[in-house]
């Protein structure tokens, strides 16, 4: 993808990410202080309105169209994005882009936490308001450690009736379109009891793929697609579902 990339490219893309770490630095003490004095009751206004609000500016700024497409009823586009669903959710995204951490923040999910990669925290940046606004970080390369911290938070979720937004790859550095599922995500849906809503991102990794840091300009679509109830789930037939909806992924990333 790089021989395609302009200066211009280039230029904006160092641009955004001055941005980026800019506005969100300036986040922390702010974040800081709204948790505190609010007695952290204000974590949720800050992930739904303020962050996604922020990363809207910033995927302006790398000349990035981003647009929210529903594939479900006006009532059901109205409950899933609006915190006025009666059940909470597994929302389940693919994963093949830098760009997915700005995406994922523009959702504005309500009520939703974010499952990330331990090593996140090793950025002072994404430590800081990852701990102080009460995201889940794993160990994915300790398989019982990282369903131990999904376990773990269990109570804490059903008690704020909270969503989970989770990666099932698991990792950027996949084969294309579409890497494997791990359980994970679907594990917590069917031991929780909640629905899943399929994301699909249309155009991330035409515009930036793996770990680069640079972007070309153009459109992101997020495909916010029906929930899936898991209340026919079980054990055993957990990897076929697993595997269906992979399929439905494998679908959309061809256009079918």
């Amino acid at each position: 993808m790089t021989e395609n990339l302009s200066f211009i490219d280039y230029l904006r893309s160092i641009l955004g990410i001055l941005l980026f770490i800019g506005l969100f630095s300036l986040l922390i003490p702010i974040v800081s202080v709204l948790v505190v004095i609010s007695l952290g009751k204000l974590t949720d206004w800050i992930l739904e309105k303020v962050a996604p609000f922020l990363s809207r500016i910033v995927l302006r700024a790398l000349g990035i169209t981003f647009r929210t497409e529903y594939h479900q009823t006006k009532l059901e586009d109205d409950s899933i994005l609006t915190g006025n669903v009666q059940t909470p959710a597994i929302y389940i995204v693919n994963h093949a882009s830098t760009l997915d951490i700005l995406t994922i923040l523009a959702l504005g999910i309500k009520r939703v936490r974010f499952v990330a990669k331990w090593e996140m925290q090793y950025f002072p940046f994404f430590f800081l308001l990852g701990r102080l606004t009460g995201q889940i970080f794993i160990k994915r390369g300790n398989r019982e450690k990282a369903i131990q911290t999904l376990q773990n938070n269990y109570a804490r979720v059903h008690r704020y009736r909270r969503s989970i937004l989770i990666a099932p790859e698991g990792t950027r550095k996949h084969e294309m379109p579409i890497g494997p599922f791990k359980k994970g995500a679907f594990r917590m849906a069917l031991d929780l009891s909640y629905p899943i809503v399929p994301v699909y991102f249309e155009g991330t990794t035409k515009l930036s793929k793996g770990g680069s840091l640079i972007t070309k300009a153009g459109n992101i679509t997020a495909h916010v697609h029906p929930s899936i109830s898991t209340n026919q789930w079980n054990e055993t037939t957990l990897e076929k579902n697993i595997e269906d909806i992979r399929n439905k992924y494998l679908q959309w990333s061809t256009g079918l």
